[in-house]
């Protein structure tokens, strides 16, 4: 039974929420979190009524016009009575092919350039530091450019191939390498193909279960496995026979010059080019310095018992020190593959055909959408960019130390 002398039952909870300890912090966080909301829908009320007073409505039906304009290089079937979504998907794939090859060969450079900077050969930790000092404090823009006009002057055009007088020749004869770009054969996929791709995928796979179980059996018992040729044979071996078997399923679409230009194959553009191998070796003399950091973070004494044990030094670095180094390296490295994403966009300046291009350029300037475009542009960047903050988080969180 309440009386006049006690305090109402809603003032002593808000008070326990707002003076108590164990409720206080949350409390404040959701006051903030709603001023925040509120905030935001305030200011998205205002923006889109003062769009409907000037005749912007925001609206996304022009996607489905007919987009007008050809694209250079396309990774899906695309022509110019596509639609603004199919020319917004096929910029999509040219950024994250671009991302992709740059990530995997700036982490290569990164890695091999990091590792060469601690060498004891006064020489080689010379030029590694001469490489990092340079690329990275050049814009990449500059080397973008640098490199097409590179390759746009000094590569033969096709017509130097030909066959009646040519001053140039393929290489291997498989490769042509011009001015237009790199022409490399292509797959073509006979039956039983896809039994030798999944025999190759099952190989790969079987190779890191190897060096894993090799790696364990290493710290359990101190038995030490070869990884060198047993991890090339479970690659090469299992692929080569039954692709041999099966009676070599898969052949080779070889580039060919007809008439003004080759024909067949697969052609790597010039500004794809240019536009990877910049990205690639700019952030790459970031990554040699994560790395090299993250080497000089791992204790001497580590290294010297390791060698005290017998253990060759390609064995001390892939099996001492880099899986400790690992964890200073892994969190810096987020934020140069972030970098690359997002640095992509400069391809506007070579001509290759990435979102910013197709959905933030052409597009943008044939319909009139700016802000549709830029907020689908922003809404790209940002699901990219996070997603590759999870992936990467979830390695890093498996080579960080695990606290008992």
């Amino acid at each position: 039974m309440t009386t006049l002398t006690d305090p109402p039952r809603e003032s002593f909870r808000l008070s326990m929420l707002i003076n108590d300890t164990r409720y206080r912090s949350l409390t404040f966080q959701a006051i903030a979190l709603l001023v925040l909301i509120i905030a935001f829908a305030y200011l998205t009320n205002n923006l889109l009524t003062n769009l409907a007073a000037a005749g912007l409505n925001i609206a996304y039906d022009f996607l489905g016009t007919p987009a007008g304009y050809d694209i250079n290089q396309t990774l899906v079937e695309y022509d110019s009575q596509s639609s603004h979504a199919r020319a917004a998907v096929v910029g999509i794939l040219n950024t994250l092919l671009v991302a992709f090859l740059a990530c995997i060969t700036a982490t290569v450079f990164g890695v091999i350039a990091g590792v060469l900077r601690l060498s004891n050969n006064w020489l080689v930790s010379k030029l590694m530091a001469f490489y990092v000092e340079i690329f990275r404090n050049i814009p990449v823009l500059i080397w973008i450019i640098i490199i097409f006009t590179i390759m746009t002057a000094v590569l033969p055009g096709p017509r130097e191939f030909r066959g009646d007088n040519p001053t140039s020749s393929m290489f291997l004869d498989l490769f042509a390498f011009t001015n237009r770009g790199i022409y490399i054969p292509a797959p073509v996929w006979g039956p039983g193909s896809m039994v030798v791709v999944a025999t190759f995928i099952a190989s790969v796979i079987g190779v890191i279960a190897y060096r894993r179980y090799a790696t364990n059996l290493l710290y359990s018992t101190g038995r030490l496995l070869p990884m060198g040729w047993p991890s090339l044979a479970i690659f090469f071996v299992p692929t080569i026979l039954m692709f041999y078997i099966l009676g070599r399923p898969i052949g080779l679409d070889i580039p060919e010059l007809r008439g003004f230009n080759f024909q067949g194959g697969i052609k790597v553009g010039g500004p794809l080019i240019a536009l990877w191998f910049a990205l690639s070796i700019y952030t790459g003399a970031f990554i040699a310095e994560n790395v090299r950091a993250g080497i000089q973070a791992v204790s001497k004494g580590q290294t010297e018992a390791a060698s005290a044990l017998g253990l060759r030094p390609g064995r001390v670095m892939n099996l001492v020190v880099l899986p400790q180094a690992l964890r200073v390296i892994i969190p810096p490295l987020i934020s140069q593959y972030l970098n690359i994403t997002k640095n992509s966009s400069l391809a506007i300046a070579v001509g290759y055909a990435d979102i910013t291009a197709t959905l933030g350029g052409i597009t943008l300037n044939q319909t009139g959408r700016a802000i549709e475009c830029v907020l689908l542009l922003m809404l790209f960047y940002l699901t990219i960019s996070l997603s590759i903050s999870a992936i990467m988080n979830v390695y890093n969180n498996s080579v960080k130390l695990k606290e008992r």
